[in-house]
Protein backbone atom coordinates (compact mmCIF):
# COMPACT_ATOMS: atom_id res chain seq x y z
CA UNK A 1 0.00 0.00 0.00
CA UNK A 2 1.40 3.45 -0.97
CA UNK A 3 -0.24 6.84 0.41
CA UNK A 4 0.92 9.64 -1.54
CA UNK A 5 0.76 13.10 -0.36
CA UNK A 6 0.26 16.40 -2.22
CA UNK A 7 -0.77 19.87 -0.82
CA UNK A 8 0.41 23.66 -0.52
CA UNK A 9 3.49 24.44 0.99
CA UNK A 10 3.02 24.50 4.82
CA UNK A 11 -0.41 22.48 4.58
CA UNK A 12 1.48 19.85 7.29
CA UNK A 13 2.62 17.37 4.41
CA UNK A 14 5.33 16.62 6.57
CA UNK A 15 3.56 16.68 9.52
CA UNK A 16 0.85 13.70 8.02
CA UNK A 17 4.31 11.91 6.72
CA UNK A 18 5.54 11.65 10.39
CA UNK A 19 2.08 10.36 11.79
CA UNK A 20 1.81 7.52 8.92
CA UNK A 21 5.52 6.52 9.32
CA UNK A 22 4.28 6.41 13.87
CA UNK A 23 1.81 4.08 11.78
CA UNK A 24 4.31 1.51 10.11
CA UNK A 25 4.58 3.10 6.65
CA UNK A 26 7.97 4.04 5.70
CA UNK A 27 8.98 7.10 4.11
CA UNK A 28 9.84 8.35 1.10
CA UNK A 29 9.73 12.11 -1.02
CA UNK A 30 9.68 12.73 -4.11
CA UNK A 31 11.47 15.78 -3.64
CA UNK A 32 14.51 12.91 -2.59
CA UNK A 33 15.17 11.93 -6.05
CA UNK A 34 15.82 16.19 -6.99
CA UNK A 35 18.00 16.42 -3.42
CA UNK A 36 20.68 13.69 -4.56
CA UNK A 37 21.03 15.25 -7.94
CA UNK A 38 21.18 18.87 -5.94
CA UNK A 39 23.73 17.19 -3.80
CA UNK A 40 26.11 15.65 -6.42
CA UNK A 41 26.10 19.13 -8.13
CA UNK A 42 27.33 20.28 -5.02
CA UNK A 43 24.65 23.17 -5.36
CA UNK A 44 23.01 24.53 -1.94
CA UNK A 45 19.51 22.88 -1.84
CA UNK A 46 17.38 26.18 -1.56
CA UNK A 47 14.10 26.48 -3.10
CA UNK A 48 14.63 28.27 -6.15
CA UNK A 49 17.12 25.51 -7.09
CA UNK A 50 15.12 22.66 -5.97
CA UNK A 51 11.80 23.60 -8.45
CA UNK A 52 14.57 24.00 -11.30
CA UNK A 53 16.26 20.88 -10.89
CA UNK A 54 12.86 19.35 -10.30
CA UNK A 55 11.77 21.12 -13.57
CA UNK A 56 14.76 20.07 -15.44
CA UNK A 57 14.77 16.09 -14.21
CA UNK A 58 10.82 16.47 -15.56
CA UNK A 59 12.32 17.42 -18.57
CA UNK A 60 14.75 14.85 -19.59
CA UNK A 61 12.59 12.02 -17.75
CA UNK A 62 9.35 12.87 -18.34
CA UNK A 63 6.73 14.69 -16.19
CA UNK A 64 6.34 11.23 -13.99
CA UNK A 65 10.60 11.62 -13.93
CA UNK A 66 10.67 11.72 -9.94
CA UNK A 67 7.57 9.29 -8.97
CA UNK A 68 9.90 6.36 -11.39
CA UNK A 69 13.01 7.27 -9.24
CA UNK A 70 11.61 6.90 -6.05
CA UNK A 71 8.94 4.04 -7.00
CA UNK A 72 12.02 2.24 -7.96
CA UNK A 73 13.12 2.05 -4.20
CA UNK A 74 9.98 0.44 -3.04
CA UNK A 75 9.49 -3.20 -2.44
CA UNK A 76 6.49 -4.64 -3.74
CA UNK A 77 5.14 -5.80 -0.15
CA UNK A 78 5.92 -2.95 2.07
CA UNK A 79 3.64 0.17 3.47
CA UNK A 80 4.48 3.42 2.39
CA UNK A 81 3.76 7.16 2.69
CA UNK A 82 5.07 9.20 -0.30
CA UNK A 83 5.54 12.77 0.09
CA UNK A 84 5.45 15.59 -2.33
CA UNK A 85 3.49 14.87 -5.44
CA UNK A 86 3.45 18.20 -7.40
CA UNK A 87 2.58 17.30 -10.87
CA UNK A 88 0.07 15.21 -12.61
CA UNK A 89 2.39 12.67 -14.02
CA UNK A 90 3.75 11.71 -10.85
CA UNK A 91 0.27 10.52 -9.92
CA UNK A 92 0.29 8.36 -12.85
CA UNK A 93 3.44 6.52 -12.38
CA UNK A 94 2.10 5.75 -9.04
CA UNK A 95 -1.39 4.83 -10.29
CA UNK A 96 -0.18 2.24 -12.79
CA UNK A 97 2.30 0.84 -10.66
CA UNK A 98 -0.23 -2.15 -9.92
CA UNK A 99 -0.17 -1.54 -5.98
CA UNK A 100 -2.69 -0.07 -4.11
CA UNK A 101 -2.33 3.59 -3.99
CA UNK A 102 -3.68 6.24 -2.22
CA UNK A 103 -3.47 10.13 -2.83
CA UNK A 104 -4.23 12.30 -0.59
CA UNK A 105 -4.55 16.40 -0.86
CA UNK A 106 -3.33 18.00 3.28
CA UNK A 107 -5.15 21.29 3.16
CA UNK A 108 -4.57 24.88 5.48
CA UNK A 109 -5.51 28.16 4.73
CA UNK A 110 -3.77 30.44 3.59
CA UNK A 111 -2.98 32.53 6.58
CA UNK A 112 -2.69 29.63 8.97
CA UNK A 113 0.39 27.96 5.87
CA UNK A 114 2.78 31.35 5.93
CA UNK A 115 2.48 31.19 9.84
CA UNK A 116 3.79 27.89 9.86
CA UNK A 117 6.31 28.69 7.36
CA UNK A 118 7.39 31.62 9.26
CA UNK A 119 7.89 29.23 12.24
CA UNK A 120 10.05 26.44 10.41
CA UNK A 121 12.18 28.97 9.21
CA UNK A 122 13.26 27.04 5.73
CA UNK A 123 16.13 28.65 3.91
CA UNK A 124 14.35 30.27 0.92
CA UNK A 125 11.10 30.57 2.86
CA UNK A 126 9.57 33.85 2.17
CA UNK A 127 9.21 36.11 5.21
CA UNK A 128 6.54 38.24 3.48
CA UNK A 129 2.63 37.13 2.83
CA UNK A 130 3.13 38.72 -0.89
CA UNK A 131 6.66 36.91 -1.22
CA UNK A 132 4.66 33.74 0.04
CA UNK A 133 1.70 34.31 -2.27
CA UNK A 134 4.14 35.26 -5.49
CA UNK A 135 6.07 31.81 -4.72
CA UNK A 136 2.96 30.04 -4.45
CA UNK A 137 1.12 31.34 -7.47
CA UNK A 138 4.58 29.90 -9.42
CA UNK A 139 3.65 26.39 -8.07
CA UNK A 140 -0.11 26.06 -8.67
CA UNK A 141 -0.29 25.81 -12.47
CA UNK A 142 2.54 25.31 -14.94
CA UNK A 143 3.81 23.66 -17.98
CA UNK A 144 3.71 19.34 -18.23
CA UNK A 145 7.16 19.44 -16.79
CA UNK A 146 6.52 21.77 -14.11
CA UNK A 147 4.70 22.14 -10.40
CA UNK A 148 1.22 21.90 -10.97
CA UNK A 149 -0.42 21.73 -7.66
CA UNK A 150 -3.59 22.41 -8.57
CA UNK A 151 -4.10 20.06 -11.31
CA UNK A 152 -2.37 17.33 -8.88
CA UNK A 153 -4.33 18.36 -5.74
CA UNK A 154 -7.83 17.60 -8.00
CA UNK A 155 -6.40 13.87 -8.51
CA UNK A 156 -6.78 12.79 -4.64
CA UNK A 157 -8.39 10.67 -3.44
CA UNK A 158 -9.60 12.20 -0.31
CA UNK A 159 -8.99 15.72 1.34
CA UNK A 160 -7.88 15.69 4.86
CA UNK A 161 -7.87 19.34 6.89
CA UNK A 162 -4.89 20.67 8.88
CA UNK A 163 -6.22 23.83 10.02
CA UNK A 164 -7.06 23.21 13.51
CA UNK A 165 -5.22 21.01 16.69
CA UNK A 166 -2.69 18.60 15.09
CA UNK A 167 -5.66 15.89 17.04
CA UNK A 168 -8.01 16.89 13.79
CA UNK A 169 -5.21 16.04 11.49
CA UNK A 170 -4.39 12.85 13.22
CA UNK A 171 -8.45 11.92 13.04
CA UNK A 172 -8.75 12.55 8.94
CA UNK A 173 -5.38 10.28 8.90
CA UNK A 174 -6.66 7.29 10.91
CA UNK A 175 -10.22 7.45 8.91
CA UNK A 176 -7.64 6.93 5.87
CA UNK A 177 -5.56 4.56 7.14
CA UNK A 178 -9.00 2.22 8.14
CA UNK A 179 -10.48 2.77 4.84
CA UNK A 180 -7.40 1.83 3.01
CA UNK A 181 -7.21 -1.46 4.44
Amino acid sequence: MIIGLTGRNAAGKGTAAEYLVEHGFQYHSLSDAIRDVVAARGQEPTRDVMIAVGRELRETGGPGALAKQILAKLSADGKYVVDSFRNPGEVDIFRSCGRRFVLLEICADELIRFERLRARGRVGDASELSAFRDHEKAELTGNAVGQQLLATAALADAQVENNNDISVLRAGLDIIIQTVR
